[in-house]
């Protein structure tokens, strides 16, 4: 829109001005212009959190057809963590785009996939010899990394957890622990889908090591470890509610399944690519899978996932066993290997353990003040509050509810989560700026005490 201030960006290119601006009610006359088209033309499952139509989004702010500049505290679902229009990565996907935009990969391969497969076996935990394989969606990755860990050992039970969340395809949703809106009337799911209890520190006061004894006990009994072929969790749950687990619960899980020859994929899907603070989150916890799942942040909003781990496993599928028409796309893989290249040259991990500490200590404050906020966790910028009835300590998804609501309606976007709706999560772009980022939680702080109004 040609009204919308501009100030000069990175590379001396326009760019957002980075402010909080309200030039109409939101949603104004514009965007619910097309949020009327969209009740006629897309099917009601595909919901929406902002009222808004967007039309450009950078650094910290999201804009909208009305001329409204809201906060972004959501990063697509931590998806744009290098920002929504990272140069960089702008002239990568142009630059592509102009030489091709698909061969499809399993018919005519191209450096972009490999250069992105070495990348990914360079990054992910663990030191031994990996390989990679590249695909569209987080679920995609999940489903795979299955397939992979089942081939790999000849088993067909797979273990997930409490709280989890996975994907919504067939087998992601069995993975999937929470319900609704996910799970209810799909089914029926895929078999041989086991799960156990997580560690979730708030709510079961137990110790690691404790919570990875009621795990295996339950699995034992359930399934048995040597009929597992696959143990998949998310070293900080996303979905659920940014549970961060109790120190020593992953890797006595990972003793476990070492023990009993499962394979063990942690999904990262959420949580990885600089988010948390380290370019993994599993980094954190001396945890080292024998696979790793990535989505969201590998690509700056280009859709890209993958697979990567021990080499002996991920080549177990023969020639032909892993795949997809769209696999790797190479604009994706541009839009990655810039997207990479930024993570590692601005230490972008750095800035997310910045923003952390930053929000932990506004976020630790409104605990001391508010008993409704009976939690404060996370890692890095990826950080959440449980909000609870202070009597009871039930969750209060109504409190969570109208706080988000509120904050969209001034110029936030805050997202919910959680198992039981009471978790407000805060997952800013890292290229987001300290005054902006401050701004935004003054607006939430506000509205919590306020009760949402």
């Amino acid at each position: 829109m040609s009204t919308l201030e501009v100030s000069a960006g990175p590379t001396g290119g326009p760019a957002l001005a980075q402010q909080r601006r309200l030039v109409t009610a939101i949603p104004g006359p514009r965007s619910q212009e097309l949020l009327d088209r969209k009740s006629d033309a897309v099917a009601r499952g595909v919901a929406h959190t902002v009222p808004i139509a967007a039309v450009a989004a950078g650094g910290g702010v999201v804009v909208d057809a009305d001329g409204n500049s809201l906060i972004d505290l959501g990063s697509g679902i931590a998806v744009t963590s290098v920002g929504n229009a990272h140069p960089a990565v702008v002239k990568a996907v142009q630059d592509q785009v102009a030489r091709f935009t698909h061969t499809c990969f399993m018919i005519s391969p191209y450096e972009g996939y490999v250069a992105v497969a070495e990348a990914l076996n360079r990054l992910t935990p663990g030191d031994f010899p990996k390989r990679s394989a590249l695909f569209n969606s987080g679920a995609e990755a999940v489903e795979n990394a299955v397939k992979i860990a089942r081939h790999h050992t000849g088993r067909a039970a797979v273990a997930a957890f409490d709280h989890a969340y996975h994907g919504r395809t067939t087998l992601t949703m069995a993975l999937t622990a929470k319900a609704k809106p996910y799970k209810s009337g799909f089914g029926p799911f895929a078999p041989e889908v086991y799960r156990a209890p997580a560690s979730y520190p708030f709510r079961d006061g137990l110790s690691g090591a404790e919570a990875a004894k009621r795990a295996i006990a339950v699995l034992e009994k359930q399934v048995g470890g040597d009929q597992l072929a696959a143990v998949v969790i998310e070293p900080v749950q996303g979905e659920g509610g940014f549970i961060v687990p109790a120190d020593g619960f992953l890797p006595a899980i990972q003793d476990w399944c070492r023990d009993n020859g499962i394979v063990l994929i942690a999904d990262e899907v959420q949580s990885g690519f600089a988010r948390t603070g380290t370019m993994f989150a599993s980094e954190q916890f001396g945890f080292t899978p024998d696979l790793v799942t990535t989505a969201k942040g590998i690509a700056g909003g280009l859709p890209l996932a993958a697979v990567t781990g021990r080499a002996e496993i991920m080549d177990s599928a023969g020639p032909g066993g892993l795949g997809g028409t769209y696999g790797g796309n190479p604009i994706a893989c541009a839009a990655a290997l810039a997207t990479i290249d930024a993570y590692q040259s601005e230490d972008l991990a750095a800035r997310a353990a910045q923003i952390g500490a930053l929000m932990r200590e506004r976020l630790d404050a409104l605990k001391a003040a508010d008993p409704r906020v009976g939690d404060v966790r996370g890692l890095g910028a990826m950080m959440a509050i449980e909000l609870v009835d202070p009597t009871t300590g039930e969750p209060d998804a109504a409190l969570a509810g109208a706080v988000a609501t509120g904050a969209i309606a001034q110029g936030v976007i805050v997202l919910t989560c959680g198992t039981y709706g009471n978790v407000l999560r805060f997952l800013p772009p890292l290229s987001i700026g300290d005054a902006l980022l401050g701004e935004g939680l003054d607006v939430v702080a506000a509205l919590l005490a306020g009760g949402g109004a």
